[in-house]
């Protein structure tokens, strides 16, 4: 009852009314009719003005930080609307600051909950990824070790094995070194003005001998027949279309054809990556770039790679300003693509 603002109001007004009718009775030859007048007009005023203020200006203010506080205990709270006009009621700005406050602390404890969950699947891929290559090696090592040294045929063949173990082991070594000098910043991108049209045809003769496995053909499009140049990272940017054209001829048909196309207009060149494979399920599309992530698991490792191409991939654009995005539906292969600022009226170094 004493949190009551009507209750607090009326002891208040009561006290001002005695107040002010005492101050009244001392002037001398005042009627008893004009104090018991003052006393009543002093008591209304007084508690109406004390009412309204109290409950409007500081119970209504105290109501709504204690429903922040409940929700807080009950880990149920969501963002509030802050007013953004001027208020000169400090309790509404105390409300204001606790409700900021306690916005921004739950934003922090979801986004650390979600680093967690992060930091536990990264270490259980990680030790994964690890253990598959130093185990293999490992196993012929011991089996020479133990006597098939002896043997020209077999040593041979086992050390050609623990050989292509420990170069995936370097492999996925290098990448995460890649990949953590991309994520802290410290690698710089070195722009310079580029042909994308001559870049990809640098890709495609790379990888020419394993499209040729796969009898997959390699095609590129573009919609003009002048040079396409962008300012970027030419050494970083074959990266990211080796990795993206050497995944089509993976997981893609064999007998396929894996194609990429420059769009181009004044200002911006379109990339695009297509493959005619059985396409990405919508549940793994929003996953695709994570660290160690695969479609499919057990086919996935049996074609060999880091599983950290496409996560490379995205940090690399990342780092050129740009997004990549991904087209794919089950059956109707999968289209990787992405923008870059063309590099306006330089001619090529």
């Amino acid at each position: 009852m004493l949190l009551q603002p009507r209750f607090v109001a009326i002891i208040l007004a009561l006290l001002i009314a005695i107040a002010t009718a005492s101050f009244c009775s001392m002037i001398p030859a005042t009627p008893k009719e004009t104090v018991f007048i003052t006393f009543l007009v002093a008591a209304t005023s007084s508690f109406l003005l004390i009412y309204f203020t109290i409950e409007f200006l500081i119970f209504k203010e105290l109501s709504k930080i204690n429903a922040v506080f409940e929700k807080l205990k009950k880990k149920d709270f969501k963002k509030a609307r802050l007013s953004s006009e001027f208020n000169m009621n400090p309790m509404k700005k105390l409300n204001n600051e606790i409700t900021l406050f306690a916005t921004l602390k739950q934003k922090e404890i979801e986004d650390l909950k979600k680093m967690e969950i992060y930091r536990r699947e990264f270490i259980a891929d990680m030790s994964h990824e690890l253990k598959t290559p130093i185990f293999a090696a490992q196993g012929y090592i011991h089996t020479l070790m133990d006597g098939a040294l002896d043997d020209p045929e077999v040593n041979q063949r086992f050390l050609k094995k623990a050989a292509k173990s420990l170069d995936g082991l370097d492999e996925l070594v290098q990448d995460l070194l890649v990949l953590s000098e991309l994520e802290t910043g410290s690698v710089k991108m070195k722009k310079e003005p580029t042909d994308l049209h001559l870049l990809v045809a640098e890709v495609f003769d790379q990888l020419e001998k394993k499209a040729s496995k796969r009898n997959v053909v390699l095609l590129s499009e573009r919609n003009v027949e002048k040079p396409v140049v962008a300012e970027v990272d030419k050494g970083k940017l074959f990266q990211v279309l080796r990795n993206l054209i050497e995944n089509g001829i993976k997981y893609g048909n064999e007998d396929g054809f894996v194609k990429v196309t420059l769009e181009s207009d004044k200002e911006w060149v379109e990339v695009s990556v297509t493959d005619d494979g059985p396409g990405i399920p919508e549940e793994d599309q929003k996953r695709i770039f994570e660290r160690f992530y695969r479609v499919e698991k057990s086919r996935s490792k049996d074609k060999g790679g880091s599983g950290l191409g496409l996560a490379i991939t995205k940090q690399i654009l990342d780092a050129h300003k740009s997004k990549i995005q991904l087209i794919s539906k089950p059956g109707n292969g999968s289209t990787f693509s992405f923008r870059l600022l063309k590099k306006k009226q330089e001619k090529l170094p």
